[in-house]
């Protein structure tokens, strides 16, 4: 039986650091091929093709280099020798770049993203594990049409519910909302349950010019002012609780709304969608009465990815609005 062929695309991060000696500090080392020889016996499932994207850490990527690994994945996706596709990615930024994925490949073939929360110098490198557990998800017939997933301790979630919730766990990425879509075990992919809204957007560009604030307490408009005059595109406001910022910010959320900027709103919580439950000043209601778009229950990293890429399709605010509010807001047409 001929084995499927899967292009693992590398570009960097901790799955492929060790340690310099003359730092004393983790650094990108490790080639692809050096990353497989550490996964054994992974030529019994799957022909391999390593593919080196780059070799940076994940604070180092941009959204304009995620749109580009986009485009290289997509023309590996459309030749038909190819069964699906593994990214390494380092954990920082992992769940931005496989959201955007998720959002803009077109493909009922298998994609996954994996990092490593261990560097090869360390004990209980999680590295080759995680790559194998990656490659058993993408040559299961059952992985296919799910979107974008991310396997990382043998857990699979999907790019669109996915974060990473600490700083140091190999279980660090965790759909908190409703749980991960399946596990691997015994080199076997296992799904659970379904992704039921899934979403696709084709920008002609991505627009780079998208701000995130974090609200607090006793915020006043000075950082929506700063975004006006940079001339930022779209704001995230990662709101407090249901969905409420503190009222001295509503001068600068009110200019920034006539000057045509278009503002997001999501809660700094971790979980849970927001809404225009309060009434009093700054409160979700007179915010959505102003024309700002509610994000639903994506963290704020996520919502800046989505609303760059649908900056980059319409500039058109209901459009934009409908992208984010279709499957979460429907009561409040």
């Amino acid at each position: 039986m001929k084995k499927p062929k899967v292009a693992i695309v590398f570009t960097g991060g901790t799955i492929s650091m060790s340690i310099d000696e003359r730092l004393g500090a983790a650094i990108p080392s490790l080639s692809g091929a050096q990353i497989l020889s550490m996964v054994t016996n992974i030529d019994r499932f799957a022909e391999i093709e390593p593919i080196t994207f780059s070799s940076l850490p994940g604070p180092h990527v941009t959204p304009a280099l995620m749109m580009k690994l986009s485009r290289q994945v997509q023309g590996l996706l459309e030749r038909d020798d190819i069964s699906g596709v593994v990214i390494t990615h380092g954990t920082d930024t992992l769940e931005e770049t496989a959201f955007l994925l998720d959002l803009t490949l077109s493909t009922r073939k298998p994609v996954v993203v994996v990092g490593a929360m261990r560097n090869s110098s360390e004990l209980g490198y999680d590295g080759p594990s995680n790559l194998a557990a990656a490659v058993c998800t993408v040559i299961s017939p059952d992985a296919a049409n799910k979107g974008v997933l991310v396997v990382m301790n043998n857990e699979v979630n999907a790019a669109s519910e996915v974060t990473k919730t600490n700083t140091l766990r190999l279980n660090t990425f965790q759909s908190l909302e409703f749980g991960a879509l399946g596990i691997v075990d015994n080199d076997e992919v296992i799904f659970h349950r379904e992704v039921v809204h899934r979403q696709s957007l084709q920008p002609d560009e991505l627009e780079e010019q998208v701000a995130l604030i974090k609200c607090v307490a006793g915020m006043d408009h000075q950082l929506i002012d700063f975004c006006i005059a940079q001339g930022n595109k779209g704001i995230i406001l990662e709101a407090m609780g249901r969905g409420n910022v503190p009222p001295a910010m509503m001068p600068g959320i009110r200019r920034a709304v006539a000057e045509g900027i278009v503002l997001v709103m999501v809660s700094r919580c971790p979980t849970g969608r927001v809404l225009g439950t309060y009434g009093y000043k700054g409160g979700g209601k007179e915010l959505r009465d102003l024309g700002v778009i509610f994000g639903g229950d994506l963290p704020g990293q996520k919502a800046r990815i989505k609303l760059m890429l649908a900056l980059g399709t319409t500039q058109n605010r209901e459009e934009i609005r409908h992208i984010f509010e279709q499957d979460q807001y429907r009561s409040q047409k």
